[in-house]
């Protein structure tokens, strides 16, 4: 596994062997990326839950991003982030919440631009995560949903409207957007 493109493009990142953690592999890293590009400057606030590797934040700062917010609650994961975001250089830019998603809302301030949200393939979104989602997300912001293929998303939750979706194989990226929002 390695970045994609940006500031860090080809450095490597390592991926926790811990059952249940999947890192997203470079191609769909790659298509959510061509999918939300136009998102990314220096101004851009970015929220990657359930992070895992870290892989789509270190990414989204490769790219551009000027901050991201990590949630993982695994403390070996959390130590592997912060790890890779030494080896990307980007250690700066970033800070990690070895937390649950669910504890973490009471810790983060602010609105993000962008929401990376890929929870386990057997765990599915629910709509209480999707209302704490859209209640950080920012009126232009984005909400990268990875989830398998399986597992369809809803086209409408917590005042959220889907307006991109792409398979992958057995994964599925579907991005929402607040309801009403201009789609660019």
């Amino acid at each position: 596994m390695r970045v994609i493109a940006g500031t860090a493009k080809g450095r490597p990142l390592k991926a926790p062997g811990i059952p249940g953690v999947r890192p997203t592999s470079d191609l769909v890293r790659g298509a959510i990326f061509d999918m939300i590009g136009p998102f990314f400057g220096p101004e851009t606030r970015a929220l990657d839950l359930f992070a895992g590797s870290g892989a789509l934040g270190i990414e989204a700062l490769s790219r551009g991003a000027g901050w991201v917010d990590f949630v993982e609650q695994q403390a070996a994961c959390c130590r592997m982030i912060s790890a890779n975001l030494a080896a990307a250089g980007l250690l700066d830019r970033g800070r990690v919440h070895c937390s649950s998603v669910a504890q973490s809302w009471r810790r983060l301030a602010g609105r993000y631009d962008v929401i990376l949200l890929d929870p386990p393939y057997a765990v599915p979104a629910e709509d209480t995560l999707f209302g704490n989602v859209a209640e950080m997300l920012g009126p232009d912001g984005v909400v990268v949903y990875e989830h398998a293929h399986r597992s369809p998303a809803a086209p409408r939750c917590a005042g959220l409207g889907v307006t991109k979706e792409r398979r992958h194989g057995d994964t599925t990226i579907t991005l929402y957007r607040m309801e009403g929002a201009v789609v660019g």
